[in-house]
């Protein structure tokens, strides 16, 4: 007899992430958002931030960092009050990581990714079956990896960048988990895939969390809508019986919770479990208005 298939949650759900001691989205609107970094108020853009700014001109004036935007998509360039630092230290949880200014807007790590990050950290500790063994795709900087490791899990990280991979290691050393069983691999993610299947390796649970275009370190092409289908089939293969969870999360302006809820239930026909999807959001300190970031869809057993 077959498998059930999985049960599909009829109402999105929406992920809240609230600030934390290192991290806060102190205002917005405008078209731009105020964020606390650690010691440093960050001014970025924000198309969503329709409505009026809450605190006064005074407030948003006095950041240390504000983004300029240029024609083209997350370009741009910084510009600082004083001389910021490159990097400082940052943590959630028991993971500590590195904050810096990227050329792309963002700060090396995205904050909305907390509520995942939470998901993720019980899912590993609630696993029963031994380590868990945890492939984290377009990996970044590790952030999901060192919180999955912290949790147990015994992780593989792989991102096409090796300046991206050079700091997920660095933040693993700054977390006191450079000991942990991770393995640090630089390569273009479908590649990685394709090979794993041929070995017949197995995942106990998988991150896939892909931008909307990308390349390989030997110039392989990453198109989201073309190649996210085919990718999502092969990781579904790369499930391993006892399985605890996949998830999917995109970042894309005409991709949805409820589309991604649907591609996983068309990969894992016969998986029992549950497939929640919906939004995350990041909210203001005053708890009120809320952005929306990212959509996710994902599995647990």
């Amino acid at each position: 007899m077959a498998s059930p298939a999985p049960l599909v949650a009829e109402l999105p759900g929406v992920m809240r992430t609230t600030g934390w001691s290192d991290y806060a989205l102190l205002d917005s609107g405008g078209g731009r958002k105020l964020e606390r970094y650690g010691p440093y108020a960050v001014v970025r853009p924000e198309p969503q931030a329709m409505w009026a700014p809450r605190l006064p001109g005074e407030a948003w004036a006095k950041a240390d960092a504000v983004f300029d935007p240029s024609d083209d998509e997350d370009a741009g360039k910084w510009r600082f009050r004083g001389k910021p630092k490159e990097s400082w230290p940052m943590a959630w949880g028991q993971v500590r990581f590195h904050s810096r200014f990227t050329a792309f807007r963002h700060l090396a790590f995205f904050p909305e990714q907390a509520a995942n990050w939470a998901w993720l950290d019980e899912r590993a500790r609630a696993f029963r079956h031994g380590q868990p063994r945890i492939l984290n795709l377009f990996g970044y900087t590790g952030v999901a990896s060192l919180v999955c490791a912290a949790a147990g899990g015994h992780v593989t990280h792989v991102d096409a960048s090796k300046k991206a991979v050079a700091w997920a290691r660095e933040n693993a050393a700054l977390s006191g988990l450079e000991d942990r069983p991770i393995r640090w691999i630089c390569e273009d993610a479908r590649r990685y895939v394709q090979r794993e299947v041929r070995r017949g390796s197995r995942y106990d649970g998988i991150i896939l969390d892909p931008p909307k275009y990308g390349r390989g370190p030997d110039g392989e092409v990453w198109r989201l809508f073309e190649h996210l289908p085919e990718l999502s089939a092969l990781c579904a293969e790369l499930l391993s019986e006892n399985a605890s969870f996949m998830l999917l999360n995109a970042y894309a302006e005409r991709i949805s919770g409820a589309a991604l809820s649907s591609l996983m239930l068309s990969k894992l026909p016969s998986r029992p479990g549950v497939i929640d999807w919906g939004e995350l959001t990041l909210v203001e300190q005053a708890a009120d208005r809320q952005i929306g970031m990212s959509f996710y869809g994902r599995w647990s057993a």
